[in-house]
This record gives C-alpha cells, structure tokens and sequence, in this order.
C-alpha cells in the first residue's frame, strides 16, 4: 500500500452498507482509462472480518494505517441506535490528526460525530436520520436538506445516491471536472449535483383518498399554469378559505400556499429534467409568472438554481 495524498482507506466496521461500500470502491479502486497519472491506492482497514450484510468482509490493512492515508472515508452503519465501535472512532480521529481527510458516507457520520470532528460543523446525513444526529451530537450544525457538505479536511454526505455526489466531488477535486465526468460516465449517473441541492423536495400526500379535498387535488394539479389563489380553491371544494385551510393542515400537514408552491416547484423540476424550453415559458406552465419568481423560489426549495438543476439532469 502506498501512503500519501492519493491512498484511500476505508474504515471497516461490522454492519457496515452494502450500497455506500460499493459505491466507495467503484470509485476510487479502479482507474479510468483517460487518468494519465497516479490514481488511488484503495485499502480495507480493520482489525477483523467485517459483516457486511450477509457477507464477511476481510481487511487488508489494520485502522493503524488510517493515520498514514490522504482520505479516510467512513461508510454506512446499519445500527445507528448504538454507539459507534471505539477503536473504529479513535482510529479515525487519529487519522485526522495526523493530517488525512475524512469522508463520512450516509451514517457514517455517526462516527466522525462520535470523535468530535464535527463540533461547530455543518453536516449532513441521511434524511431519516438527521433528526437522532442532532439530539445525540448538539454540537454538530445538522443540515438535513443538503446532497453533502464539503468543510475542506472533514466532509460528510447524505444517504445512498448523495454516496456518488460526493465521492464524484471528491474526484473533482482532486483530478478536475474533466476526469470526475468520465468517471461519472462511466457509472452512468449524473456528472455532478451541487452538494445544496435538496435531498428531496417534500410533497405532502393524504394518506387515503376519500377525505374531503379528494376531488381538488387533481383540479388544482390541471391548472397549475393559472394564478390560483386559496379563494380559487375553498370556491372550487365549496368551503369558506377558513374551513379549507384546516382540511389542509389535517390531510397534509401544510397550508393551501405552501402545498400549491410545492406542487409547482415538482412541476418546473419535471419541465427542466425532460424538456428544453426556456426559463421564462417553464415558469408560466408552472404558474410562476416569471422565471424571476420561480429561479427565488425554486432555489430556496431545491437549493440550486433551475439552470443548475436542467444541466444535471440533461448531463
């Protein structure tokens, strides 16, 4: 194993994801054709063999060399009710320590908490989780609504696909746009997604369909384009704007606004993922009126502008 800038080592413990490890050594284990020089020098570290699901995994290197690698990266934990294995927890603080940068993937993060290297840092996880890595780790500034975040030597992401988003930015990084976009393409995903973008946008659902706006909801979704208004739908359900709004909150949680701002934010990410048109149509056929309108809105929802997100999903 070389050590240096370009060894990647991968902090082994039990339970570990299937998804996040492999994503982890599809990325950095294997060279693309296009890289002229060094690439990354992977390893396993552990102290025993690792259950990752319904396999064993067995390291090739003890944690003592996470003190000798340029990125330590910390994948998935399938039990985050438990406190994080402590010899896993110090191996990684001491790597940090000693200089290497370390890479949380989904909830390993819980790790990276654990050993303080988050204190007065934002950082993310996967949204299920986000709110249990607040309360057991204060100091942390969790952001839930972000794909990863990058704070230089200590980076954390958020679950699954976000695994690719941040291992692609750490390639950027590291090689420059040109060589993370033929590794992306290798893959077959997205070259990259801005580490702000939204994990998802929330679109508040009933959970059954004989409530009481059954029939608005679809009426409401064939009219987006229009300047609907809560007056437009308590006319249309036959009910005072008063009594609406509480059928609103009792059926999905939110306001009539905030529900009809939702469902146009989906409707300009659905345009930009499978249309060219431009910005300006785009926001009148989700009934934003201008793209002025809906690059604030769909910005502050999504965390990207419009232009950002088309050229994602168009990539």
């Amino acid at each position: 194993m070389t050590v240096g800038p370009r060894s990647v080592a991968l902090a082994a413990t039990d339970g570990m994801l299937h998804f996040e490890l492999a994503v982890a050594t599809e990325v950095f284990g294997s060279a693309p054709d296009a890289v002229k020089g060094p690439w990354y020098d992977l390893s396993v570290c552990g102290t025993h063999a690792v259950r990752v699901g319904r396999f064993l995994l067995e390291p090739d290197r003890g944690l003592d060399r996470l003190t000798h690698a340029g990125t330590v990266i910390v994948p998935a934990l399938a039990d985050v009710d438990q406190d994080p294995p402590a010899d896993v927890v110090e191996a990684v603080r001491a790597a940090h320590e000693a200089g290497a940068r370390v890479v949380s993937l989904c909830t390993g993060v819980f790790v990276l908490a654990a050993a303080g290297l988050l204190d007065g840092l934002r950082a993310t996880t996967h949204w299920a989780h986000t709110e249990q890595l607040a309360a057991r780790y204060p100091r942390v500034q969790v952001d839930p609504d972000v794909l990863y975040v990058d704070n230089g030597s200590v980076l954390t992401s958020a679950g699954k696909a976000a695994a690719m988003d941040l291992c692609l930015h750490l390639v950027r990084r590291d090689h420059g746009p040109a060589i993370a976009n033929v590794v992306a393409r290798r893959l077959v995903v997205p070259p990259h997604r801005a580490g702000g973008q939204a994990q998802y946008v929330t679109t508040p659902v009933p959970v059954q369909d004989d409530h009481p706006l059954a029939d608005l909801f679809p009426w409401v979704m064939r009219r987006l384009d229009q300047p609907l208004t809560v007056e437009d739908l308590a006319r249309q359900a036959n009910m005072s704007s008063r009594h609406l709004t509480r059928h609103f909150h009792a059926i999905s949680g939110t306001t009539p606004l905030q529900w009809l701002l939702t469902q146009r934010i989906r409707r300009a990410q659905e345009l930009l993922e499978s249309t060219g048109d431009s910005i300006d149509t785009i926001a009148a056929a989700a009934g934003m009126g201008t793209a002025t309108t809906l690059r604030r809105h769909f910005h502050r929802a999504v965390g990207v502008p419009p232009d950002a997100y088309r050229q994602t999903f168009r990539a």
